[in-house]
């Protein structure tokens, strides 16, 4: 990595919601009801999935959030060790949420397979600033929040 970053913070992944008991097991109530529904109708492979997206969900809702760093270079951007070089996106864009208690984030949409929309919360620094400085390297692109981001908002994971 280069050695000076342009710009550099730490942030959270996402905003974390401490679910008690009571979600767990509606959770619950409602797999099993979905499951038994799924094996009356001798649909045993939809009964399979249902119990194993519930697993999935029980377990992304019971993880803590983790702290990220995040750094701006000449050439592109690191979150942790892992560097995203500018050539390599399509385009950008700044969010700024009506919420006050959501902090403005980067979007960035890149080539990669595995990772082709980047959220950064930024922290510590002016968007304007950040903006001015990508918006020399990337073009600004339309960066709304998709259908799957809301639903997921809605539901608090």
């Amino acid at each position: 990595m280069p050695p000076n970053p342009l710009f550099a913070w730490d942030g959270q992944e996402y905003s974390f919601e401490e679910r008690g008991s009571d979600w767990y097991w509606a959770l619950g109530i409602v797999t099993v009801a979905a499951t038994l529904t799924a094996i009356l109708f001798s649909n045993i492979l939809l009964a399979l999935v249902i119990v194993a997206g519930a697993a999935t969900i029980a377990l992304q809702a019971a993880k803590h959030r983790k702290t990220h760093h995040f750094a701006i270079y000449e050439n592109g951007l690191a979150i942790d060790n892992n560097l995203y070089f500018f050539k390599d996106m399509r385009d950008f864009g700044i969010l700024e949420y009506l919420d006050p208690t959501f902090p403005p984030a980067l979007s960035i949409k890149t080539n990669h397979i595995f990772a082709p929309h980047l959220l950064i919360p930024i922290h510590d620094y002016d968007p304007d600033e950040i903006y001015e400085y990508i918006s020399f390297h990337l073009p600004e692109g339309d960066h709304e929040e998709t259908l799957v981001e809301r639903v997921t908002g809605l539901l608090h994971f």
